[in-house]
C-alpha cells in the first residue's frame, strides 16, 4: 500500500476516533498477540490515513538529503520485517524505520518477552531481534513502490562470530531498497551488543561500514545513522561523536530503550528484564540528546526518540537538538490518531514561539 499524497484532504475525525478505540481495545490482548494482529490489519489496508498539513509552522525537514514531509517518524521495533511501511506513512508519519533486521532469521528470546506498564505509559521488551531475516525484508522492500522515506534498522545475529560483518551484509543487500540505514549497536537484549558503542569495536565497525559505503556510492547516496543507548555516561558521548565524524556517518539516533528503572514506576511489571521505553524514558533520553547536540555542534544530524507522546514532547526534543523525532510506545496507549495530534500541536507551538519551520527551533535549548 503506497503512501497517499500529503496534500490530500484529511481523514474524517470519526474514523480517527474509531482507529484509536480499536487500538485501545487491543490492549486487552497479550501484547505480542495484539501487535501481530495490528500488523495483519495494516497489511490488509485497514489502517488510518492522516493526510492533513497542520496549520502553523512548516514541519518539513531535509535530513541529510532525505526530504521529509514532516519531522515525525516511526521508530524501529514496530515493523520488524518491513511488512507495513506504506501503511504507516499513510497514517501520517514523515518517515518510517523498519527492523531491526539481522542477516539470518532468528526467533528471539522466549516468550513472554513484551510487557505493558499501563500505569506508567511504558513498555518493557526483551524481544532479542526476532525477525524473518535479511532476504524476507529485501523481498518485501523490492515489491513496494518507492514513495515516502523508509529506512532499515540493522542488527547482528545473536550467535554471530563477526557482528561487524552482519551489519555490512545488511547494508550491502538492502542498499538499493531503502532510503536510510541505522546501525543498532544499543539493544540491551542481545548479549554483548552494546560493547560495539565504543573503543576499538566501534572504530572497527564504522571503518568497515565506511569502506563498504564507498563501494556502494555508485548506486546512490544513503544516510547512515548510529543508534545509541540513553544509558551512556557523559564521558562516553564525545568519543562516539568523534568516531561517527571520522568515519563519515550522517547522524545519531538518541536513543534506544533503557536498562534503568526510575523509582516512580508503579506497574507490577516494572522489574521485568529488558529495555524500558515510553513516558519514563523521556527525561533521560532528552538529556542525553542535548549532550550529543552540545558536543556535535550541528556536525551530525540527530534523531530524538524515547518517551514522545505529545506535541510538547516532540517540541522539547527538537529544542534539545533533534532534527527529527521518532515514537512507537505511545501508540500502544493512544492509538494512531496520536500522529496527527502531535503534528498539529507541534506546528502550533513552533508558530507561537515565532518559528516559521521546525529547523529554526533545533537545539535552541542546548546552549
Amino acid at each position: 500500500m503506497a503512501a497517499e499524497p500529503l496534500e490530500a484532504s484529511g481523514v474524517p475525525e470519526g474514523l480517527s476516533i474509531l482507529h484509536d478505540w480499536a487500538a485501545r481495545r487491543l490492549t486487552r490482548l497479550d501484547p505480542e498477540t495484539a501487535h501481530r494482529l495490528t500488523i495483519r490489519l495494516l497489511a490488509l489496508g485497514l489502517g488510518p490515513r492522516d493526510r492533513r498539513r497542520p496549520d502553523g509552522a512548516d514541519l518539513s525537514v531535509d535530513l541529510r538529503g532525505l526530504k521529509l514531509a514532516n519531522c515525525l517518524g516511526l521508530a524501529a521495533g514496530f515493523d520488524k520485517n518491513a511488512e507495513v511501511p506504506d501503511a504507516m506513512l499513510a497514517a501520517g508519519f514523515g518517515f518510517v524505520e523498519c527492523g531491526a533486521v539481522t542477516p539470518r532469521p532468528q526467533a528471539g528470546n522466549p516468550r513472554p518477552r513484551l510487557f505493558r506498564l499501563s500505569e506508567d505509559r511504558a513498555v518493557i521488551n526483551r524481544m532479542g531481534f526476532n525477525n524473518a531475516g535479511l532476504e524476507a525484508a529485501a523481498a518485501r522492500l523490492a515489491r513496494r513502490p518507492r514513495r515516502g522515506v523508509v529506512g532499515i534498522n540493522l542488527g547482528a545475529n545473536k550467535d554471530s562470530d563477526d557482528r561487524a560483518a552482519d551489519y555490512a551484509a545488511g547494508l550491502k543487500r538492502l542498499w538499493p531498497l531503502a532510503d536510510f540505514f541505522v546501525l543498532n549497536v544499543s539493544s540491551p537484549n542481545t548479549p554483548g551488543l552494546r560493547a560495539l558503542q565504543g573503543g576499538e569495536a566501534l572504530d572497527d565497525l564504522l571503518g568497515r561500514i565506511a569502506a563498504l559505503r564507498a563501494g556502494l556510492a555508485a548506486a546512490g547516496a544513503r544516510p547512515i545513522f548510529l543508534k545509541v543507548a540513553p544509558d551512556l555516561e557523559d564521558s562516553e558521548i564525545e568519543p562516539i561523536v568523534e568516531a561517527a565524524l571520522a568515519h563519515g556517518l550522517d547522524g545519531i539516533v538518541v536513543g534506544n530503550t533503557t536498562l534503568s528503572r526510575p523509582p516512580q514506576l508503579a506497574s507490577a511489571n516494572r522489574n521485568e528484564t529488558g529495555g524500558l521505553s515510553g513516558a519514563p524514558l523521556f527525561a533521560l533520553s532528552t538529556a542525553v540528546l542535548r549532550r550529543f547536540r552540545q558536543i556535535a555542534r550541528g556536525r551530525l544530524a540527530l534523531i530524538g526518540t524515547g518517551g514522545v507522546a505529545s506535541g510538547a514532547d516532540a517540541y522539547a526534543k527538537i529544542r534539545a537538538g533533534a532534527d527529527a523525532v521518532q515514537l512507537y510506545s505511545a501508540l500502544v496507549y493512544e492509538g494512531p490518531g496520536l500522529i496527527g495530534r502531535i503534528k498539529r500541536d507541534l506546528a502550533a507551538r513552533l508558530a507561537a514561539d515565532g518559528f516559521a519551520r521546525v529547523g529554526d527551533a533545533v537545539g535552541v535549548d542546548a546552549g
